[in-house]
Parts: C-alpha cells; sequence; structure tokens
C-alpha cells in the first residue's frame, strides 16, 4: 500500500473497485456469506432478478480476485458449491461500517428498503456481528 506518513493512497481499489462495484457482485457476496455455501441454482433464487450469465461472469470474476472459492465435486449428477475464502469474508465484513453510515445519513424515509431489493433476500447481512 502506499503509505507515506499520515497519507493512503487509492492505488490498491485498482482492479477491485471495477469487480466489487458492479450491481451484482456485492449481493452475490453477501448471499454466499449468510449462507457460508450456495449452488448456482440456489444463488439464481436468492438472487432474484439475476440473468444465468451474469451470475456465471460475476462469479468468475469474483472468483478470479480470490473473493470466492468454487468447489467442484465429482458425482453424478456434477455439484458446485461457493464459498468465501478470507478476503471475501473480511470485504463482507468491511461494508458494515459503510452501510452505518449510508443508513446515518440518509432521512428515516429512504431508509426503507427500496423496492427493487424487497424480493432479493441477499440485500440482508445476517450471521455477522455489528462493529460497535
Amino acid at each position: 500500500m502506499c503509505e507515506n506518513g499520515d497519507h493512503v493512497c487509492l492505488c490498491p481499489l485498482e482492479g477491485i473497485i471495477d469487480v466489487i462495484g458492479k450491481k451484482w457482485a456485492l449481493l452475490i457476496v453477501n448471499a454466499i456469506g449468510n449462507n457460508e455455501r450456495l449452488r448456482f441454482n440456489a444463488l439464481m433464487e436468492e438472487l432474484s432478478g439475476i440473468s444465468p450469465k451474469t451470475l456465471s461472469d460475476t462469479l468468475k470474476e469474483l472468483q478470479a480476485e480470490g473473493l470466492i472459492k468454487r468447489e467442484a465435486f465429482s458425482e453424478i449428477p456434477p455439484r458446485v458449491e461457493y464459498s468465501l475464502t478470507d478476503d471475501g469474508t473480511e470485504l463482507r465484513k468491511s461494508i458494515i461500517p459503510l452501510l452505518g453510515w449510508a443508513a446515518k445519513r440518509t432521512s428515516t424515509e429512504k431508509r426503507k428498503c427500496a423496492s427493487r431489493y424487497r424480493g432479493i433476500t441477499a440485500h440482508q447481512i445476517k450471521n455477522i456481528t455489528r462493529p460497535s
């Protein structure tokens, strides 16, 4: 990291921000984190509204960044499960303060879940302790 006294540069965000800044990326990370392990079709159910191609492409990008792990089992029919890596778990924990900040700066009326997210269970974080 580019640190110099009391300055920290944003260079480490290059590349990763392109991946996690996509519409479904953090929802996918959260869905897997809420459930520990998920198969592709279970992710499709959690993320109602995502297309199979978008899910597949985003999973590949998250895997390439080392945020999720894909585990294939030699079974008939084949089974593939996705789980968070340590970095993925840390990312999920790291967004909690950002969500808290965003919630504090919006009015009470805006704090309600947006209608576009109500059908997506992965938009809510479960099984995580909030920082004090």
